[in-house]
């Protein structure tokens, strides 16, 4: 039923137009569609849905994630002369080198937008 459907990620936002600033300027993806209550953001063939929500940044898990492989470093520190903040977390037997948690060789980096919503970056 759902094994050959695409889907997409939906990220809960208070306010549009500090979430299409962040979304687009800092994490440059290309909006899509955009209406009263959604923005729609396209990277890749992929889309994401920010739509206003009075439930924005509740989420205490990870709400989106990018898979970048070998270009997780440079992207990591890209976003990090845009001003993106990191979340560092004690996830032991991982360990934290610069911003990037590192599992075995496997890499991950949080942080979070605007409303608090949490996103990863990892790749090897």
């Amino acid at each position: 039923m759902l094994e050959d459907k695409e889907p997409i990620a939906t990220v809960a936002v208070r306010d549009l137009a500090v979430a299409k600033r962040f979304y687009a300027d800092v994490l440059r993806l290309k909006l899509g569609e955009e209406s009263s209550e959604v923005l729609t953001f396209v990277a890749g063939p992929y889309q994401l849905f920010v739509y206003r929500s009075q439930f924005a940044g509740t989420n205490q898990a990870t709400s989106v994630t990018w898979a970048v492989g070998s270009e997780v470093d440079a992207i990591v520190a890209e976003l990090g002369r845009r001003g993106v903040v990191f979340e560092h977390y004690d996830m032991s037997p991982a360990k934290l080198e610069g911003d990037l948690h590192v599992f075995d060789g496997f890499k991950v980096a949080w942080f979070k937008d605007p409303d608090g919503n949490i996103l990863s970056i990892n790749g090897m």
